[in-house]
């Protein structure tokens, strides 16, 4: 009797992109997109920052943080080396994947302030979306002030006392 030789049959699978893509990635490696190797963190402050900025670019926005954390700040910025206060009046908790914002602002006289605290918080969370990649999943905001016209504010640098 003769023997023939057996063949092994191999079948290649062909699956979709999406099923790849699906599966779970081996952490590094020639095969792994480099956006994906190694991860990101975002400090609280960094979130801080970019929530304050955006909300001074609403202009109804007067001032951010209630009268102590102003008078501080004040101090603060005559300070050599104390530098401006971006974050005054500014509060978040930054998680892995979402953040949460608390906001303390005063407000110019006329303004609604609904639909400021609504262009706020749409502000920021959208600059800060955009530029973490965070999820912001709360914007609260206290509004503490409301500038009238006639208050004057003081000068930077100016003296109160001789």
């Amino acid at each position: 009797m003769t023997e023939t030789p057996s063949r092994t049959e191999t079948t290649t699978e062909v699956r979709s992109r999406d099923e790849r893509e699906a599966e779970p990635r081996k952490r590094g490696g020639a095969g792994t997109p480099p956006r994906e190797r190694g991860s990101t963190t975002v400090a609280d402050g960094v979130v801080a920052k970019i929530a304050g900025m955006a909300a001074r670019e609403i202009p109804e926005i007067h001032h951010l943080g209630g009268g102590m954390a102003r008078a501080f700040g004040a101090v603060r910025e005559r300070v050599p080396g104390g530098g401006s206060d971006v974050t005054r009046g500014v509060s978040v908790e930054v998680g892995e994947r979402q953040a949460a914002v608390d906001l303390q602002v005063v407000v110019e006289y006329g303004a609604s302030i609904t639909d400021t605290a609504g262009d706020v918080r749409a502000h920021v969370i959208e600059a800060v979306e955009q530029m973490t990649g965070l999820e912001v999943v709360e914007v609260n905001i206290a509004v503490n002030d409301v500038h009238l016209p006639d208050e004057e504010e003081p000068e930077q640098g100016e003296r109160r006392v001789a």
